[in-house]
């Protein structure tokens, strides 16, 4: 993974929903990962809810008043955590997926606003943050790019759970290079 040099020829798409935004007080809820080819051709899919203690949960969501316009994720979450894993567990299945899809190729960790996915992964799952490269292909530069330079807009779905919004980050990119590709012509 030191190579900067190898051409990457997948993509590792990730989303997570957390309580909030600090990896330090904050928990992971969801799991969500893709890996796709550059054309966006699925090769491989995760997902999983981890396991918390219900209280402190519903604690940290009833502290965050974003969770309030969603109330069915909230439910959704509350509810669902005594089926979830232990996060160490979905570590090593997403550490197993990435050994098994990109072999010895650098895992490109892709997504919107992936940064802050990444600073709850390096928290969380600090042996998965090692297997992946230091370089991630962030959905939102391209956004500020294509609103602030061409005033192209995509609406996005408002779903905010983490697999269909790997489907919306992946169509979101899609989008924006085809409009490219199209204005090259």
């Amino acid at each position: 993974m030191t190579n900067k040099d190898r051409k990457p020829t997948k993509l590792l798409w990730v989303d997570l929903e957390m309580t909030g935004l600090d990896p330090k007080k904050d928990v992971i809820l969801e799991v969500a990962a893709e890996i796709t080819d550059f054309d966006f051709k699925t090769l491989a899919s995760y997902e999983a809810g981890i396991k918390h203690p219900k209280e402190r949960v519903a604690k940290l969501l009833q502290a965050n008043a974003w969770y309030q316009n969603y109330p069915e994720n909230r439910d959704h979450f509350i509810k669902n955590l005594e089926n979830g894993k232990k996060i160490d567990v979905v570590e090593q299945e997403m550490i197993d997926l990435l050994e098994k899809e990109f072999k010895s190729e650098p895992a490109i960790l892709a997504g919107n606003s992936i940064y802050n996915d990444r600073m709850f992964i390096k928290e969380w799952m600090p042996n998965l943050d090692l297997k992946m490269h230091y370089r991630m292909l962030d959905v939102s530069s391209w956004k500020i790019v294509m609103q602030g330079k061409y005033d192209k807009q995509f609406k996005k779905p408002e779903v905010h759970r983490a697999f269909e919004d790997i489907q919306g980050s992946i169509a979101e990119l899609q989008y924006y290079l085809e409009w490219l590709k199209k204005e090259a012509k």
